[in-house]
């Protein structure tokens, strides 16, 4: 079956953006990442920075204090600003949807765009070791080790992913596929990914 759809959830570190923009390159799809955060960006009023930091960990923190210490507190609707934003994203990502073929990175757009039967999800994972000398090879040598760095993202994006969903990140049932890019390679996700859905 040919999907128009794929989304690309993953850890910190897996490589999963990689593998998203090259599928969608080899597919001739759109490739949604950045240029989401962009396109929100406009149609929200909130900064891209925000959009970046906050559209996959809004809800980590859900506590009074928590709003009042990042002034997420209320944007004028009655929700707080980070539930704001992510009725935007889910709203937009619904729209992409209609509009044509695409690849589309995290932002729970395989939880959003679920009652679709040509969307195809993906999670990727890997190793804690893969990941980790993965993220000091292209980001650098941090303050904290790589592994709490790793395990900072993903618990984040778990967080961030349960408050919205419902469900629990990272479990098999809710892709079609999971793939571990540290036992595979990158390359073979793919195009493992690649001939699944064209």
């Amino acid at each position: 079956m040919s999907y128009n759809i794929v989304t690309v959830s993953r850890q910190f570190g897996s490589g999963g953006r990689s593998i998203a923009k090259a599928v969608a390159e080899r597919l001739g799809y759109e490739y949604y990442d950045n240029e989401l955060v962009c396109q929100i960006a406009k149609e929200s009023g909130f900064s891209e920075d925000f959009i970046r930091e906050a559209g996959e960990y809004a809800g980590y923190k859900s506590s009074l204090l928590f709003s009042l210490a990042t002034g997420s507190m209320s944007s004028g609707n009655g929700m707080s600003t980070t539930d704001s934003l992510y009725v935007f994203q889910h709203n937009f990502i619904k729209e992409l949807g209609e509009k044509g073929k695409c690849v589309i990175v995290g932002r729970c757009a395989d939880y959003i765009l679920k009652d679709r039967d040509d969307c195809f999800n993906v999670f990727i994972h890997a190793s804690m070791d893969f990941r980790a000398d993965r993220i000091v090879r292209l980001y650098g040598e941090r303050e904290d080790s790589p592994e709490k760095r790793l395990a900072d993202k993903d618990k984040k994006r778990m967080n961030y992913y349960k408050h919205y969903t419902y469900r629990r990140w990272g479990d098999a049932s809710n892709y079609h596929l999971c793939l571990d890019s540290g036992a595979i390679g990158i390359d073979k996700c793919i195009d493992i990914i690649t001939d699944l859905t064209k």
